[in-house]
C-alpha cells in the first residue's frame, strides 16, 4: 500500500506539472499574455509551491503524512475546476497558484514518505519512485493536446476543460493512502541530536546541495515548461509535434531513471549529478546552437537531467538520517526561492533576447548544477565523506 502511495503520487505528481505544457501557448493567447507575463505566471506558481514547502514540515508533523497527502490529493484534483472556470487572468493566475501550493505539500510528503521507506538501495529506490514521474510526465503533454480537442456535446473541450478533466486522477491515490500503514520518524542514537532547520542553515554542504539541486529543478522544470512554446515560436512547429518531443524528452528523462538508478549507489550520488547534470547542460546548449536541426538533442537532455533529483534526494536521506524531514523541507523550500528568480531569468532572457537566448540559459543551469556538485565533491573528498 505504502510503495502504491509512493509510486501513484508521483505519478500525480508528473501529470500536474507537465501537462501545462501544450497549453501554454492557448493561455497566452486568450489571455493576451507577453513571454514577461508567461514567466511571471510561471514564477508565482514556484511561489505558490516555495510558501507550501515553507510549513509542510510543521504540518506533516501536527497532522500526519496520512491526512497530509489526503488533503493534498483532495484539493489538487479541485484546483482543475478552479483553473477551468476562471474568467480572466487574475482568478486564472490564482487558482494556478492555488495547484501549485498543494503541488508543494505533495513535493514534501512524497520525500519524506520516501526517505523513511526506502532505507536500503536508498539511491535506485528513489530514481525507480520518480521514474513514476518520468513516466507521467512522458504521457501528460500528450495527453493533454488530446484531450483539449475532444468534442463532448459538440464544443472542443480546450485548455479549460483539460484541466478539469486530467486533474481527476487526483483522487486514485487516496484510497492506499487510506488503507496504508505509515512508517514513523527513526529517532536519533543516544547522545545525538535531530538535525534542524537552524542545523541545516549554519552546513556549508547543505546549501552546496541546496544550490546545485535548484539549478537542476530550473534546468528540468523549465523544459517542461517552455520546449512546447520554444518549437511552436522559433522553428513554426504544429503544436502535436511540439508536444511529441516534448514526450520524447519525458521519455528519456523517464528511461535515465529506471537505468540510471542503479548506478547512482556504485559510482556515488554527488558523482553522479556532476556526470548526469552535465550532459543534459552540454546536449540542451548544443542542440540551441545546431537551430531546428538539433532539436532532438533538446529531447535526448532529459536523459542527463532526470536523475539528478532523485540522486539529491537520496544524498540527503543518507548525509541526514535523523533529521531528514527537515532537511528535506529546507532544501525544498529553499530551491522554491531560487526558482522564482529562475523562472523570471528565464522568461526576461526570453522576451529581451528572443526565445534561444532564454533556451540557452536552461541549458546553463544544468551546466552551473554540474559545477556545483563537482566543487562539493572535492570538498567532501577533502573531509572523507564523499557519497
Amino acid at each position: 500500500m505504502l510503495l502504491a502511495v509512493v509510486f501513484v503520487g508521483y505519478f500525480i505528481f508528473g501529470v500536474s506539472e507537465n501537462m501545462k505544457g501544450p497549453a501554454l501557448p492557448r493561455m497566452q493567447d486568450d489571455f493576451g499574455l507577453s513571454e514577461w507575463q508567461l514567466g511571471l505566471l510561471l514564477a508565482l506558481n514556484s511561489i505558490g509551491f516555495l510558501l507550501a514547502c515553507s510549513f509542510a514540515g510543521q504540518a506533516i508533523e501536527r497532522i500526519g503524512l496520512r491526512t497530509a497527502l489526503l488533503l493534498t490529493f483532495g484539493f489538487m484534483a479541485a484546483s482543475g475546476w478552479l483553473i477551468g472556470g476562471a474568467p480572466s487572468f487574475a482568478p486564472f493566475a490564482g487558482a494556478f497558484f492555488f495547484l501549485y501550493a498543494w503541488n508543494g505539500l505533495l513535493e514534501i510528503a512524497l520525500a519524506v514518505l520516501s526517505a523513511r521507506l526506502f532505507t536500503k538501495n536508498t539511491g535506485f529506490m528513489m530514481n525507480l519512485s520518480h521514474f513514476f514521474y518520468g513516466l507521467s510526465s512522458t504521457a501528460s503533454p500528450l495527453a493533454a493536446t488530446a484531450v483539449m480537442g475532444w468534442s463532448p456535446g459538440g464544443g472542443e473541450l480546450g485548455w479549460r476543460g483539460m484541466y478539469a478533466v486530467l486533474l481527476l486522477v487526483c483522487v486514485l491515490p487516496m484510497i492506499p493512502a487510506l488503507a496504508a500503514r505509515f512508517p514513523k520518524a527513526s529517532a536519533p542514537p543516544a547522545g545525538e541530536t535531530r538535525a534542524t532547520w537552524r542545523s541545516f542553515a549554519k552546513d556549508k554542504v547543505a546549501w552546496s546541495i541546496v544550490v546545485l539541486l535548484s539549478l537542476g529543478v530550473t534546468a528540468e522544470l523549465a523544459a517542461g515548461g517552455w520546449l512546447v512554446n520554444y518549437l511552436e515560436k522559433e522553428y513554426a512547429w504544429q503544436p502535436l509535434r511540439a508536444s511529441g518531443l516534448l514526450s520524447a524528452f519525458f521519455f528519456c528523462f523517464m528511461i535515465s531513471r529506471l537505468v540510471f538508478g542503479p548506478l547512482t549507489d556504485k559510482i556515488g550520488f554527488v558523482r553522479s549529478v556532476v556526470l548526469f547534470a552535465g550532459l543534459s547542460g552540454a546536449l540542451t546548449c548544443t542542440g540551441v546552437l545546431l537551430g531546428e536541426s538539433g532539436a532532438v538533442l533538446l529531447a535526448l537532455a532529459g536523459a542527463g537531467i532526470g536523475p539528478v533529483y532523485p540522486t539529491v534526494m537520496a544524498l540527503l536521506a543518507k548525509r541526514y538520517p535523523h533529521g531528514t524531514d527537515a532537511a528535506i523541507t529546507f532544501t525544498v523550500t529553499a530551491i522554491g526561492i531560487l526558482g522564482v528568480a529562475g523562472n523570471f531569468a528565464i522568461g526576461a532572457a526570453t522576451d529581451a533576447f528572443g526565445y534561444r537566448a532564454g533556451y540557452f540559459l536552461i541549458g546553463g543551469c544544468a551546466l552551473g548544477c554540474a559545477a556545483i556538485a563537482a566543487a562539493l565533491y572535492r570538498g567532501l573528498r577533502r573531509e572523507g565523506s564523499v557519497l
